[in-house]
């Protein structure tokens, strides 16, 4: 699908069975957009908390009669008229669509996190409700492809937290645990000069080990899925994976050498898929 930011991950790629990419672009549509409203542009504090609770009304619309969406804004029929549709069509529950809105008002909110209990509570809502769709879609939503897929979703959400420190500090946000930052000895002034200490490459090696040590837990999960569907979703993995070793591959210099995946990557990273 066409969408209108740079995603390392796939989005409703041609992987995916057809019978679910409309569903997967629904799902995309309503969650980038949501994003948007709490990260990009101009807008005060208060106006993106206003754009999102109409948001949350909406959702309340669809939750209430799904099958027969009360009008609401018109503005956002285009987000909502089809994702009430897919709701509908593939049973999918409205709770991981509230989580995410949680955690997109969270955004606007909150700009540091104490610790990494923290951290990882804020993932299980800003992307651990995608997995658990997904899952939904795939009729696989059972305790432990559950767990796995959460695994995998919060590793993706930490590497992307590592690959744009310097995108999010121009935000005036810090995703980076506030106590892992005290203990490797690394301050805010070092991330406002983008400073690469032996402290800094420290705190970050702990960090891409931990994430990976993450993703590889999930790691089980597709490999039960059958077909296309695992293979899609072993290529996010590596996805995740490969983006940690770019970083580290930079000497963890992600202030100046941001990773995107390009085609050697995505060739190296399919060929991992298949073996």
């Amino acid at each position: 699908m066409a969408v209108d930011h740079y995603e390392n991950f796939p989005v409703a790629s041609l992987l995916l069975p057809r019978h679910l990419r409309q569903a997967v672009r629904d799902i995309y549509r309503y969650a980038r957009s949501a994003d948007d409203i709490a990260d990009e542009g101009n807008a005060s504090p208060d106006e993106r908390l206003r754009a999102l609770h109409a948001y949350r009304a909406e959702l309340h619309r669809i939750g209430a009669e799904p099958a027969i969406r009360a009008p609401g804004e018109p503005a956002l029929a285009p987000v909502f008229d089809p994702l009430a549709r897919t709701l509908v069509r593939h049973q999918l529950p409205i709770t991981p669509f509230f989580d995410l809105l949680s955690a997109f008002e969270q955004d606007v909110t909150t700009t540091r996190y104490p610790d990494y209990p923290t951290l990882l509570d804020y993932c299980s809502r800003s992307a651990n409700p995608v997995g658990r769709l997904m899952l939904h879609l795939y009729g696989a939503a059972d305790d432990t492809n559950v767990l796995d897929a959460d695994a995998i979703c919060t590793g993706l959400q930490l590497v992307n937290f590592w690959q744009d420190v310097r995108v999010d500090w121009r935000k005036a946000r810090v995703y980076i645990p506030q106590d892992d930052l005290a203990r490797f000895g690394v301050s805010e002034e070092d991330l406002a000069a983008c400073r690469l200490t032996p402290a800094w490459r420290a705190l970050m090696a702990f960090q891409i080990e931990r994430t990976r040590a993450l993703l590889n837990s999930g790691a089980a999960l597709p490999r039960r899925l059958p077909g296309r569907i695992g293979l899609e979703l072993r290529l996010v993995v590596q996805g995740g994976l490969r983006i940690l070793q770019r970083i580290e591959h930079a000497n963890y210099d992600v202030f100046m050498n941001r990773p995107e995946l390009g085609a050697k990557d995505w060739a190296l990273m399919l060929w991992r898929s298949l073996t």
